[in-house]
């Protein structure tokens, strides 16, 4: 039986990183994978998809070419290159994890692994055994009972990446992340795009000023949207699909060639041995303390089968934090009212603490300060006029609470509001900090000076 120090059960971004990190701590490391290094987020998920909005980017861009004094003869889009760029895309980056694992001496054990009492992992018929096993094995997409994926009509993220035909009418269930990045892509290429909500807004858990914003630009793309809305049964026996939508005025039906569900993640926790070993779970999540510990001793988890936020980024911090605290350092606890959440479609959206409803509901006295980017020198010279920046502060002592984006590129501002709120930077601090113009980001600096009447340039 080999033996190691630390064995992670799965090679997602919590998986890989938990062990590029235990082996810089000089333990002797195993990752156990049953399908490609990098796992959901690498292969079909984070970075795939970014490919694919990348390519809708670019095309807008081209049939908009006009707008910038340029001209362009047709501007056209090859559906099949397109996948294919972000397959490259996607297995290129999986590659980059094995060139990882190499270079950190990280053994890689292929086949599925299950979980046996006495800190053991058994991988198609052979045992190995560690001091510390950490479950990192991820999620899939969600199924609803009234809209069973078939993967053809009825098709999860995974189909949504690899179409071999480009739909004509798509129906998307679901306004979250991946609902509206999808919308966005398939909408951009021509397919005609409706986003089915159950909530009364899309993107239900952001701000609802972001919500109203993302609803507006869809709308001015062609994306149909229907929130407050229920797909409760569909009908595949003809040559597309027919969903019957229950809605505040009555029941619709809606005819497309493909529905894309997705309406959340179901975590891979079943058949993984966690009965035998005794691993305590509570809805569909693993029960863990501070440092990712379950019930029994030896045996830990991370990312999205814990209940944290289902985020590629949580899961890498979870990891790290979690074999540090293995090793004797020194860790604190992680802060998960200081997680980023970013939302990839155009415009894109970006946020981290509270909204403005969540403040007030929890007793603050609160200022509020916004900045439009139709405001914004860079963001007119760029074409990129859609959006806003929102921050909220505690009134009385300044605590920067939460701050909200929509607009182009937020996704790679909004890790100035983590940084400051993890230094507890007060509005002050933000408005004497000087920056740069014309730049995007200067917005920030602008929508707090809103909130304490300052702001110049509106």
């Amino acid at each position: 039986m080999s033996k190691y120090d630390i064995i992670v059960l799965g090679s997602g971004p919590g998986g890989y990183v938990t062990a590029i990190r235990a082996s810089q701590l000089g333990f002797k490391t195993a990752v156990v994978e049953k399908e490609s290094l990098g796992g959901v987020c690498l292969n079909w998920g984070c970075i795939p998809t970014k490919a694919l909005i990348k390519s809708a980017q670019v095309f807008d861009y081209l049939k908009h070419a006009e707008d910038y004094g340029l001209k362009v003869k047709e501007a056209t889009h090859d559906f099949d290159a397109v996948i294919q760029r972000s397959r490259n895309v996607a297995d290129g980056m999986s590659k980059g994890v094995q060139f990882l694992m190499k270079k950190n001496k990280i053994d890689i054990i292929e086949g599925f692994g299950k979980l046996k009492p006495g800190k053991k992992v058994e991988v198609e018929g052979k045992e190995y055994s560690a001091d510390h096993i950490i479950v990192a094995t991820g999620a899939r997409s969600r199924e609803l009972p009234s809209l069973p994926q078939d993967g053809k009509k009825v098709i999860g993220y995974r189909e949504a990446m690899t179409l071999k035909d480009q739909p004509k009418k798509m129906i998307v269930v679901g306004s979250g992340a991946i609902g509206v990045e999808f919308a966005y892509v398939y909408n951009s290429m021509g397919t005609e795009v409706t986003v089915v909500e159950y909530l009364p807004n899309i993107v239900p858990v952001e701000d609802i000023d972001v919500s109203k914003q993302l609803e507006k630009s869809f709308k001015k793309s062609g994306i149909k949207i229907m929130t407050s809305s229920e797909v409760t049964k569909v009908d595949t026996s003809g040559k597309g699909v027919k969903a019957t939508v229950k809605t505040s005025n009555g029941e619709e039906v809606l005819e497309a060639d493909i529905i894309l569900s997705a309406v959340g993640i179901k975590t891979n926790i079943e058949n993984i041995g966690l009965e035998d070993v005794g691993i305590a779970v509570d809805r569909d999540k693993i029960l863990v303390n501070d440092y990712y510990q379950t019930n029994i001793p030896g045996y830990y988890a991370i990312g999205d089968v814990t209940p944290g936020q289902a985020l590629a980024h949580v899961a890498s911090a979870e990891g790290i934090l979690c074999v540090e605290k293995i090793a004797g350092h020194h860790v604190e606890a992680l802060d998960y009212g200081n997680i980023p959440g970013c939302t990839y479609c155009a415009p894109e959206i970006a946020s981290v603490g509270l909204t403005e409803q969540q403040a007030k509901d929890q007793g603050y006295e609160i200022k509020v300060g916004k900045f439009p980017f139709s405001a914004s020198g860079k963001a007119s010279a760029s074409g990129t006029k859609d959006g806003f920046v929102k921050v909220i502060f505690d009134a009385k002592y300044g605590e920067w609470l939460g701050c909200h984006m929509i607009g182009a590129g937020v996704t790679d501002m909004i890790a100035e509001a983590v940084l400051g709120r993890k230094l507890e930077t007060t509005g002050h601090e933000v408005l004497k900090a000087v920056h740069p113009h014309p730049t995007m980001s200067e917005a920030v600096m602008e929508a707090v000076a809103a909130a304490y009447d300052e702001v110049i340039h509106l």
